[in-house]
């Protein structure tokens, strides 16, 4: 073990001699999961909305309070007429049209219904559905408030009525950062695993140095381990760092499962992605090469791991994708442990399905590493 011994100093002096990589390994992760979970927000608000009132009766205006008064729409213009709203809507300073016709009130308390015009910019698609879902369901509030005021019924005539009462669980108050912080962080320590990692080899490549080891006595697995045991460590201090000072202490985010689990699949995972910067760098002659390959990678990790979108709404073949991908059973295991308190129990398939990638990875980087004699 003597060989690597001397790998992994050598290791640790490169890494923290160099004054360029120490940020990018510490100080960016860190900073950027305590901005992105402000900005990947499920919740949309600030809809701008014209509202053209062709009635102008107390009910029209009562409806244009109770949509202003909800919190996610604002006001950017009472329109004159369709045309002028449309405009708004082009210009992209409108992203909804509500027109309501003229007569509202009186042909409501005559026939007892109305019909309302609501038009949508569909180019942003989660914004538009979102939008046009909010703004039907506070007109339907609305219609059964009047619905109650034009025709009153007596307590005994009412038809009787289902309440459902709703119960959240593990995120109660629907807090869009406890889902969010976890899966950001895995993705943040596979940046630092797959990146550096793979960057510390095609750096040897290009300044020579690799050629003294090529010619030394050290075996294969002995040059692969001492590459991935300091980035190992590296990514063991990351999240620590990420979960303890920013998930736990500045978005309050409290595991209800076990640490010692956590931690356990979390040195799992990283065998297995630290294997895969490795992967990399065998394939690689420069970092640009190996930057390039990484990052075509990180994207379709990111991208297809849940992080954002559910895996089940993908179509079939990008499940599978999304399947093959280490990152999904990671961000899945943080929130099943962070936010379920699931056991080891629940994880077991996740375990084994590490165990794999790891497996692979690693063997299929000692393999295509060439050590010439």
């Amino acid at each position: 073990m003597r060989p690597l011994r001397f790998l992994l100093i050598k290791e640790f002096k490169q890494i923290f001699r160099n004054k360029t990589l120490l940020p990018l390994i510490f100080a960016l992760p860190l900073i950027q999961l305590l901005i992105m979970p402000l900005a990947a927000d499920y919740e949309v608000k600030n809809i701008y909305i014209n509202i053209v009132d062709n009635d102008h009766s107390s009910y029209s205006q009562e409806l244009t309070a109770k949509i202003l008064a909800s919190g996610y729409f604002r006001l950017s213009e009472a329109g004159h007429s369709f045309d002028e709203a449309f405009k708004q809507i082009e210009s992209d300073e409108a992203d909804l049209i509500l027109e309501i016709p003229p007569n509202f009130k009186r042909n409501l308390l005559r026939t007892g219904s109305e019909k309302l015009f609501i038009a949508v910019n569909a180019i942003n698609g989660t914004k538009a559905n979102l939008g046009g879902s909010y703004l039907s369901s506070i007109i339907g509030d609305f219609n059964q408030q009047i619905s109650i005021d034009i025709q009153p019924l007596s307590p005994a005539s009412r038809p009787k009525a289902i309440e459902v009462t709703s119960l959240n669980w593990f995120n109660p108050y629907l807090n869009y950062k406890i889902f969010m912080v976890p899966a950001i962080l895995v993705i943040l320590v596979t940046m630092v695993g797959a990146y550096m990692c793979g960057l510390n080899i095609v750096k040897e490549k290009e300044v020579g140095t690799i050629e003294q080891i090529n010619v030394s006595p050290i075996k294969k697995h002995h040059y692969i381990l001492g590459k991935l045991i300091p980035f190992w460590i590296i990514g063991m201090v990351d999240f620590s760092i990420g979960f303890f000072l920013i998930s736990w202490l500045i978005y309050g985010i409290v595991p209800i499962g076990s640490m010692l689990l956590l931690y356990s699949y979390l040195a799992l995972f990283l065998v297995a992605i630290l294997g895969f910067g490795l992967l990399i760098s065998t394939y690689s002659e420069t970092q640009q090469q190996a930057m390039s390959v990484a990052f075509f990678f990180m994207m379709i990790f990111i991208l297809m791991s849940g992080l954002f979108t559910s895996i089940d709404a993908m179509p079939g073949w990008a499940q599978k994708i999304a399947y093959a991908n280490p990152v999904t059973y990671f961000i899945e295991v943080m929130r099943m442990v962070v936010l379920k308190g699931s056991g080891l129990a629940h994880i077991t398939k996740h375990i084994f399905i590490m165990i794999g990638f790891a497996i692979l990875f690693n063997t299929w980087a000692i393999i295509n590493y060439r050590k010439t004699s």
